[in-house]
């Protein structure tokens, strides 16, 4: 189902998408900015279902007519998703064959043609100079929803000629309800996906729905409970292990950070009520006690600095015995 009333938080880009729509006043170009898996396909799918929905009543596409089931099968002719053979660029070959060729043949069936380009960001120059000539004197049937997660990275000519819609962080408390309502997870394994989603609604449905993040997490934090009694081989073990996991290297750093930030919380107020990991009070307590405010601030800033390195490809196994060890020191 993909209606607008699914769409958690981000009211001001619902109300300006729906506004469009009821008052009749669809622009020609839409960029919709935001982090990656914040939700941004399935709001521009919502919009397109809706302006080419055969029986819509209101705003929200029905569900049932046939163009909303082509376009919930990922078949309806009249919308159009852009692809591109090179994982990393959307060349000008791409914006060519795909907009700019067939840009000036009429809708097939629906009242308008629409492209939704996903990963915009990764269009060259040359590509954004192509698709600008269509922007420039676009069909009145035509709308380009640009998706994207920098708009920095798009040319201010591009950006004149779009209405620009930036998605914002999303409260934690209607994540949360979003989680234990759609998705039917336990209040203690909603904070936790809440906590590493910050304000991302689609990153914390990722997670729920991940037995590789349990896993990863469980790993985690046996790793913070006893990395005190471990020799230094066992140490360089983790380390590969951490290598395998297909999970983002940083939701592996995230964890361990909000560990500590637990350990810390705890020692400054011995009320567990709010901390993330409270079913690990026990061990929490344990570190807490032994660690000083130094220490434990030393390890958060270890962490950052680590995903620092590696986002600047600094070897990983170099990196994370440093941390490792930082964390054994402290």
């Amino acid at each position: 189902m993909n209606r607008f009333s699914d769409i958690v938080g981000q009211e001001q880009l619902k109300e300006h998408l729906e506004n469009a729509i009821k008052m009749n006043k669809v622009s020609h170009a839409y960029i919709i900015n935001g982090e990656k898996n914040a939700g941004k396909e399935f709001i521009a799918k919502t919009f397109a279902m809706a302006l080419q929905c055969d029986s819509r009543q209101g705003i929200e596409p029905c569900q049932e007519c046939h163009s909303c089931k082509q376009a919930l099968g990922g078949n309806q002719p009249d919308i159009i998703f852009i692809s591109h053979e090179k994982p990393g660029t959307i060349s000008v070959d791409d914006i060519r064959t795909q907009i700019n060729g067939n840009v000036a043949i009429k809708p097939y069936s629906s009242p308008k043609k629409i492209y939704i380009m996903n990963e915009g960001e990764k269009m060259t120059v040359q590509a954004q100079n192509a698709l600008l000539k269509t922007l420039e004197e676009p069909p009145e049937y035509v709308v380009i929803l640009i998706l994207t997660t920098n708009v920095n990275s798009l040319l201010p000519t591009i950006l004149s000629r779009c209405v620009v819609l930036n998605m914002k962080p999303v409260q934690d408390s209607q994540i949360k309800k979003f989680l234990m309502q759609n998705m039917e997870n336990p209040d203690y394994k909603a904070d936790i996906c809440v906590a590493f989603a910050r304000g991302n609604v689609g990153k914390a449905r990722l997670l729920a729905k991940s037995e590789e993040f349990d896993k990863v997490k469980e790993e985690a934090v046996t790793l913070v409970k006893y990395i005190h009694e471990m020799e230094l081989n066992e140490i360089v073990t983790a380390i590969r292990k951490i290598n395998e996991y297909k999970l983002d290297v940083n939701d592996y750093m995230d964890i361990l950070s909000i560990w500590y930030r637990d350990v810390l919380l705890f020692k400054a107020t011995h009320d567990a009520n709010h901390l993330i990991f409270r079913e690990e009070i026990q061990y929490i307590r344990k570190v807490a006690d032994r660690s000083t405010y130094e220490g434990i601030e030393n390890i958060i800033s270890a962490l950052e600095k680590s995903k620092e390195r590696l986002s600047a490809n600094v070897n990983f196994d170099l990196t994370m015995e440093l941390l490792l060890l930082t964390i054994k020191e402290n």
